[in-house]
């Protein structure tokens, strides 16, 4: 039986959604303790009540929590395995600030926004990533995905609670395939419940079509009403689509053939060019900084059509992480490159910079300080081969800089209108299986996701399971370009906007007279060239004009 504690001596604030409740629950009942209602917080709760610091190891879910104890005189905080859930605090004084967002931090009285040599190789060096555990802002800092921290008279104390270990793989093709289908299967199931109403997005790519056959079959065998499926396009897209080898197919085709083999009923949502332009404000207000440019105010958009209807969705995000998706695993030029695969425009970036800033912030030190700490992390065994070996190393960067950047692209996107969005390829138990798989097992048949392509071969169609990966979709509409062009004009003709104090106007204004031209490689990832570049430059003097921070260097 449970110690007797009275009401008032725990309080918490609670961000996220709890999958193994049940469990939970089950055990909490075993052990004494009743319940007042069936909602997760009061389960979480009661589990940190009887857990302890311990609560953490036994949680499923996306999670940010902060308790008061006030038995043992301290807060704890925790946040999920992988970060899905933001949490950010300060140390002002003697006093511990946090929230999930960095405004709010702001709002307290005393608290400076300051950019500094660190804020500015973060934001321009390794934007819109971030190193795990900082902010762009000087003495702002998030709880890092997968620890906990403890905040008493003695000050805060912060410990990790889980990371992927590496061990030998035993199991042959076979086995795994089944361990894989099963930890897949339980994943979506678990977060397939809601007291609200629920969908899945379908962009007719491989790990969506996973997700809504399984979440639809779901629904079929439990008899609950049919699944609804949104995907997104964009006004003109069929009429201006550029093929491109980031980009070699649309979505459309791929769409409506899973709805013909499916009970669902699916909505596409069709935005257009002006309400892309006219969200980066929103969508960098939502990050508390520049972010993917209209790859972010795009899902904002989208996720603000599907409130209307629903609540929450279910994604294939992270599948192309965990399970090696990404054109970086396989070309020798990104894994040579001695740098995040995904931003490796060091000159441009560097370039990017006001010149008298440039002599003071030198992006390429900072990025190689940052990748070689990460690499220094990862676990290889002696039994790796080396290909394996080589791709563990490109998998942790990818897993712990690359997937966080979308995750929270993904969750900030969705929550400034309410909504959830949930992600169970990012299951930490999947998670850490897969990441013990061979990679010649990984890539099956030497394609990316080749074991993921081979387990669902069975269920969903040859064309889904062959079609060569595409990301987010984005606009290719000219008027999409020809709009942001007009605005980062409009600003570099305003000698009083605060960009002219950060950035090099005169490249700037090359990449406005080739229409982004003078930016060939990515700014991040495999979309952000051209327009996007442009409406991110935007986003920057947003940010500059609102938050205005001191620059402090």
């Amino acid at each position: 039986m449970i110690e007797k504690y009275q009401f008032g001596e725990y309080c918490i604030v609670y961000n996220g959604q709890i999958y193994n409740t049940k469990e939970l629950k089950d055990e909490l009942l075993k052990n004494g303790f009743t319940f007042n209602g069936h909602c997760d917080t009061e389960i979480l709760l009661k589990s940190y009540i009887h857990y302890g610091e311990d609560v953490v190891n036994h949680l499923n879910g996306i999670f940010a929590f902060v308790i008061w104890d006030s038995r043992k005189k301290q807060v704890f905080l925790a946040r999920d395995h992988f970060g899905v859930k933001p949490l950010f605090y300060t140390m002002l004084q003697d006093t511990l600030l946090f929230s999930s967002e960095i405004k709010a931090i702001f709002a307290y009285p005393g608290v400076e926004k300051i950019l500094d040599e660190q804020g500015i190789s973060e934001l321009f060096g390794i934007g819109p990533s971030h190193t795990p555990g900082t902010t762009v802002f000087k003495n702002i800092f998030e709880l890092k995905p997968a620890h906990f921290a403890i905040f008493n008279e003695y000050g805060l104390q912060i410990k990790p609670y889980w990371k992927l270990i590496s061990k030998p793989h035993t199991q042959n093709l076979e086995d795994t395939c089944k361990e894989v289908t099963f930890l897949l299967k339980d994943a979506i199931t678990r977060q397939l419940v809601s007291d609200v109403p629920l969908c899945t997005f379908l962009s007719g790519g491989l790990d969506s079509s996973i997700i809504t056959k399984l979440a639809a079959d779901y629904c079929e065998k439990e008899n609950l009403p049919p699944l609804d499926t949104y995907s997104i396009d964009y006004v003109d897209n069929d009429k201006n689509f550029v093929k491109s080898d980031f980009q070699p197919n649309s979505d459309k085709y791929y769409i409506d053939l899973m709805n013909k083999n499916l009970r669902t009923n699916h909505h596409p949502i069709v935005i257009d060019t002006p309400e892309l332009a006219s969200y980066l404000e929103d969508a960098m207000i939502a990050r508390d900084m520049p972010g993917m440019a209209d790859i972010d105010s795009s899902l904002l958009l989208f996720c603000k059509h599907v409130k209307n209807e629903m609540t929450v969705s279910l994604t294939g995000e992270c599948a192309d992480e965990i399970f090696g998706g990404y054109p970086w695993f396989f070309r020798e030029d990104s894994l040579k490159s001695n740098t995040f695969p995904w931003s490796i425009a060091l000159n441009e970036r560097q370039k990017l910079l006001n010149p008298e800033i440039g002599k003071k912030v030198h992006l390429k030190e900072y990025i190689d300080y940052r990748y070689n700490q990460s690499l220094s992390e990862v676990d290889i065994l002696s039994t790796d081969t080396p290909e394996t070996a080589e791709k563990r190393k490109i998998s942790y960067l990818t897993l712990n800089w690359f997937m966080q950047t979308l995750l929270d692209r993904s969750d900030r996107m969705a929550m400034y209108s309410g909504f959830e969005l949930r992600v169970p390829f990012c299951d930490y138990r999947l998670a850490q299986y897969v990441w013990n798989i061979p990679w010649e097992m990984k890539a099956l048949n030497g394609r990316e996701k080749g074991l993921l392509r081979y387990i669902c071969r069975d269920f969903l169609p040859a064309e889904i399971v062959d079609r060569k990966k595409s990301p987010y979709p984005k606009t290719h509409n000219p008027s999409y370009l020809k709009k942001v062009k007009e605005m980062l004009s409009q600003i570099m003709q305003n000698k009083n906007a605060p960009i002219h104090n950060l950035l090099n106007t005169q490249y700037i204004k090359e990449i406005l007279e080739s229409d982004g031209n003078a930016f060939t490689r990515p700014w991040f990832g495999q979309l952000m060239t051209g327009p996007q570049l442009m409406a991110y430059l935007c986003q920057v003097n947003m940010w500059l004009e609102r938050y205005q921070p001191k620059i402090e260097i």
